[in-house]
């Protein structure tokens, strides 16, 4: 628990995929590679960014064993085994835990939404199997997992803390109330830290600028560092917020296909950024250095250069 509570830039990372629109590991590899040589503590496995929701069990509880079986010496591995289905989120945490990941990240119902207390009960369901974060983004799911549910499954034995979307003043409250709180907003996640005192941030962002995000979560600094990391900080706002110019992964994906890191393929229904947002997106990414970016190249791309599959 202490290990899972220390991490403080954990990265929902990116499935990459072949053209034949299978997993591509090899890719896969690459990316988790360059998370561990900038310093990331851990990671998420078929999150959001991930595209849990795109893979079927089998591919996302596959890489699940394969971050275990390569890479569990060097980060937290997260396994993303919740579900609108509490029966499906138990089977998934199950195994989940069965192959070897460290902690699972839980989101309530959603869609079909239930009462609060089936929410409450749901998670000491999932909370029972074993460590996990609780996921609370309500622009997704419809629905807010407020103080009023959090705070009694605190006390839980594998409640690790929560991943909060709802903005820095409720993670002030948890902070304050001494319950573990990591940034879901990257734009919010540098304050988030130095001002009200996060555990850190689980991050779209640091799929593409690992080692900068470090720095931005890194609170063992002199007032100097500080002021530089502020500028930082300030300096990638306008990226941040291009990676969420439209629904999450479509532009961390587009972002990285134009970097060269990974194949240029989507799985449906997410498809590439317009031409005019690549654009956008190209200055923001031109004016980050070139040894900070995943990728060996970047370029704007044309509309042809994409494959899309199922």
């Amino acid at each position: 628990m202490k290990r899972l509570k220390a991490a403080s830039l954990i990265t929902a990372v990116k499935t990459p995929y072949t053209e034949q629109g299978e997993v591509c590991l090899k890719t896969y590899d690459f990316l988790i590679e360059q998370q561990i040589a900038a310093g990331v503590d851990g990671i998420i496995v078929g999150g959001t960014t991930g595209e849990g929701h795109l893979l079927s069990w089998e591919e996302h509880l596959m890489l699940i064993a394969h971050c275990v079986n390569n890479f569990s010496d060097k980060l937290v591995i997260i396994g993303n085994t919740g579900s609108n289905n509490t029966r499906e989120a138990i089977k998934a945490t199950e195994n989940g835990f069965a192959i070897g990941m460290d902690a699972a990240l839980q989101i309530n119902p959603y869609y079909g939404r239930t009462s609060e207390q089936g929410v409450s009960e749901h998670f000491k369901r999932v909370l029972d199997i074993g460590p996990a974060y609780i996921y609370n983004v309500p622009s997704r799911t419809g629905q807010d997992i407020t103080p009023d549910i959090i705070e009694p499954l605190a006390s839980h034995k594998n409640f690790i803390g929560v991943k909060e979307c709802a903005g820095n003043e409720r993670i002030a409250y948890y902070e304050d109330k001494g319950i573990a709180c990591w940034s879901g907003n990257d734009d919010e996640s540098y304050v988030a830290r130095h001002k009200h005192g996060s555990h850190g941030v689980i991050s779209v962002t640091s799929n593409i600028i690992p080692g900068l995000m470090c720095q931005l979560m890194n609170t063992d600094l002199s007032a100097t560092e500080l002021a530089e990391t502020a500028k930082l900080n300030e300096s990638l706002q306008g990226m941040m917020n291009w990676l969420f110019c439209e629904p999450n992964p479509i532009a961390i994906n587009t972002a990285l296909m134009m970097t060269n890191a990974v194949p240029k393929v989507f799985r449906l229904p997410y498809q590439a950024l317009t031409l005019a947002q690549r654009e956008q997106g190209y200055a923001l990414l031109k004016a980050i250095p070139t040894e900070d970016l995943v990728g060996d190249s970047l370029s704007v791309l044309a509309d042809g250069d994409f494959t899309y599959c199922i």
